[in-house]
């Protein structure tokens, strides 16, 4: 995708109500990035994986977040990191960047919904029964929450944004209250997993403990979502840095003491990956004689932050697709602003509508070819979905290495630690590429690539096709 032809014709200018503040931003990083499942993952690894945790925030959670931080103090602009790539590496690369990243995210939603669904028979008293696995209650809850999210975002940020407050509360309160369960345990009991200097001590020559590293890698990336809203946000240039710079402490230490907590109620080889947090909940619950309404009131503040998580990530990635449309790369019609609630409404339905068809593929394709098809869509969708992270921290190192230092500029910004960070990062990101071409013990190796990296292959050739189309037709209207 070269960047020496010329572009389609970008649209006039539009200007959407800066509503966002630090605060909103703040929450808005939190639901976007923390998911409880992911300390019953990492506790369900044994002790290692508070070490993976730290690996991680070390090597790319901080990275990131000073990769995001520096980007969005100089280009503030709506699209976020595909502006920062179009800008860095022309219009080709910006547009495969923002493909891949809001096409991957359309397949996002399905898992998040399925398990919000499940997550919510805990809050109405019908955890671990048949509800679970009803498909026509989970269609009905992942459709009432998916298009209940898109509602609000719909008539504005003004309004969305509150959706994606409570979530970001629903989401660190129980977090909060099960580091204090555990807290209580540490101090007055043994803990169910034992954690020693040899447990803890992770052996990176192991492939699953590379996979793990990988996928708490993978639970760390979204800091970058919040600065695609940069013409949304009031005083972007100074907000969207501290909002990073709060929200991330707040993210790292509950994952870190989180999963901690976890492996002290609950030993990991019981630990349930998908119902883990509840498990610890009860073990802590216990310890205080009962408190039998903490399962279902954690549970509903659970299904709120996911569906705050839905509306987050609904919210971000059509704004990228916003402002390709405005570009001239997707269909004018992504970048209309309703006339009443100035937001990009064709954007996020299209979206909504891409999300529903998945749903109904994956739930009512169970137990089919459907099934297995969209098991490694997903599988494909970890290598889709790193490709903008190799954007950000490469753009990340050009601009920086090609700005002049300043005696003023904290140490971090400096073109040495610049030059370490953004290696990290990158490095990191390749590591959970490769991790992802891996394939299981049980299946074919040739075959599992062939499908993940080939399927990664046609999803990049299909951006190019919507790309060079749009090419092409604009060089036919100027013909």
């Amino acid at each position: 995708m070269s960047a020496a032809t010329s572009a389609p014709a970008p649209a006039p200018r539009v200007e959407l109500p800066r509503v966002l503040t630090l605060r909103d931003l703040v929450l808005f990083n939190i639901v976007a990035i923390l998911s409880l499942r992911w300390t019953a993952t990492a506790a369900a690894a044994g002790p290692s994986s508070l070490t993976m945790w730290l690996l991680a925030g070390l090597f790319f959670f901080i990275p990131q977040g000073l990769a995001v931080s520096y980007l969005s103090s100089r280009l503030p602009q709506e699209g976020g990191i595909y502006f920062w790539t179009k800008q860095t590496f022309g219009e080709g690369h910006g547009f495969l960047c923002g493909w891949c990243y809001w096409v991957n995210n359309i397949l996002y939603y399905p898992n998040l919904l399925m398990s919000t669904a499940v997550i919510a028979t805990y809050a109405i008293g019908r955890g671990d029964t048949a509800l679970m696995s009803d498909w026509t209650y989970i269609l009905v809850a992942t459709l009432t929450a998916l298009w209940l999210a898109v509602l609000l975002n719909v008539v504005g940020l003004k309004t969305g944004r509150w959706l994606q407050n409570a979530g970001a509360l629903g989401t660190y309160i129980p977090g909060a209250v099960l580091i204090g369960f555990g807290i209580h345990a540490a101090l007055t009991r043994a803990a169910a997993t034992p954690i020693t200097l040899d447990s803890v001590t992770p052996n990176l020559g192991n492939m699953s403990q590379l996979n793990l590293w990988a996928s708490i890698a993978f639970a760390y990336a979204g800091l970058e979502l919040c600065a695609v809203m940069g013409d949304e946000i009031k005083d972007p240039r100074r907000t969207l840095p501290r909002s990073i710079y709060i929200a991330a402490p707040f993210i790292a230490f509950l994952y870190l003491a989180g999963t901690a907590s976890l492996l002290w109620l609950v030993p990991s080889g019981d630990v349930h990956i998908v119902s883990g947090f509840f498990q610890a909940m009860a073990a802590g619950a216990r310890d205080f004689g009962g408190l039998g309404w903490i399962i279902p009131a954690a549970a509903a503040l659970y299904v709120i932050g996911n569906i705050g998580g839905i509306g987050a990530w609904l919210t971000g990635p059509a704004r990228i697709a916003f402002v390709i449309g405005l570009d001239r790369y997707f269909p004018p019609a992504f970048g209309r602003v309703h006339p009443r609630w100035k937001t990009p409404y064709v954007a996020i339905l299209t979206q909504a509508v891409l999300a529903t068809v998945f749903l109904l593929l994956s739930l009512l394709g169970r137990g089919t070819t459907v099934e297995k098809a969209y098991l490694v869509l997903l599988d494909t969708m970890l290598l889709v979905y790193f490709i903008p992270y190799l954007y950000l921290f490469v753009t990340y190192l050009i601009t920086r290495l090609r700005e002049p230092s300043s005696a003023a500029d904290p140490w971090w910004t400096g073109k040495g630690a610049a030059t370490v960070i953004g290696l990290a990062g990158l490095l990191l990101t390749v590591l959970a590429m490769l991790v992802a071409t891996v394939p299981p013990s049980d299946t074919d190796p040739w075959v599992f690539r062939l499908k993940v990296i080939g399927g990664a292959a046609l999803f990049v050739a299909l951006g190019g096709v919507v790309y060079w189309r749009a090419r092409l037709t604009t060089h036919s209207d100027a013909g």
